[in-house]
């Protein structure tokens, strides 16, 4: 096999010959997941991008993992979507094998030891969220196999605008269920006012102790995805501007 390095330069030296690289669809967006009372909301937008195209205004971003564990996936949209269909297998397999229900933990360990054998080259930025015989648990997986556990977390080109607005509200992790749905949507929608990759709708998957509820289209017209209505028709009038210098033209020149 050809080192990295190599590899991308006998890409390139085929490339006017035909052989061009595959452009890859990215999911440029905006992920919000907050802690509740005894459960988690995950929140993402559905748009996804080819560079500056739309190539998908609908795309599921929150994946299923186990019945109360979901992932949300940032980055390349194939490696986002395949990383977490092979996961949900192995964390099936596992539950059989054990005969016990997967843990929040044991799948974040799968994941970023699968991700660092790759050493970020596969483009997938990953958020875990889920309830086990433990409590409710998140986490944060990175392309190159870190993580970390937080009460909130933001990820995607829109995370910025999105953890701004989670900072501001005091809203604390005791707080109920409700109540974090209006904080993870006015989240996602900073971010797709923001952003240019983020757009379209909002959808929001809540867990709790009894299980999950995938909410898709959960707000299908978030301010700033939409272009605003005039309020009245503005026209200038004659003599509104002040005149500086007049040119007229006579017989195809122009006189000061």
């Amino acid at each position: 096999m050809f080192p990295q390095p190599r590899f991308k330069a006998v890409l390139s030296t085929h490339a006017p010959r035909g052989h061009k690289r595959h452009c890859r669809f990215s999911t440029d967006q905006t992920l919000t997941v907050l802690l509740c009372q005894g459960g988690v909301i995950l929140g993402a937008d559905t748009r996804a991008t080819d560079d500056m195209v739309v190539a998908d205004k609908n795309c599921m971003k929150i994946h299923h993992i186990a019945p109360s564990i979901y992932c949300c996936g940032a980055g390349v949209a194939a490696d986002a979507e395949v990383t977490t269909q092979i996961m949900a297998s192995n964390v099936e397999l596992h539950s059989l094998n054990t005969g016990r229900p997967p843990l929040v933990a044991m799948v974040t360990r799968q994941l970023k030891q699968m991700l660092f054998r790759y050493q970020g080259q596969v483009g997938a930025s990953l958020i875990v969220g889920g309830v086990d015989v433990t409590g409710a648990h998140l986490y944060s997986v990175y392309p190159h196999g870190s993580y970390d556990k937080l009460p909130f977390v933001t990820a995607g080109s829109g995370a910025a605008a999105a953890a701004a607005v989670g900072e501001t509200l005091t809203l604390c992790p005791c707080a109920a269920a409700g109540g974090g749905q209006g904080l993870v949507r006015d989240a996602i929608c900073a971010g797709i006012f923001c952003d240019l990759g983020s757009g379209s709708n909002v959808d929001l998957c809540v867990i709790t102790e009894g299980g999950a509820k995938y909410l898709r289209g959960y707000d299908k017209r978030p301010p700033g995805a939409t272009r605003g209505e005039r309020s009245k028709r503005e026209r200038g009038h004659r003599g509104q501007s002040e005149s500086i210098r007049e040119r007229e033209a006579t017989g195809g020149r122009a006189s000061l």
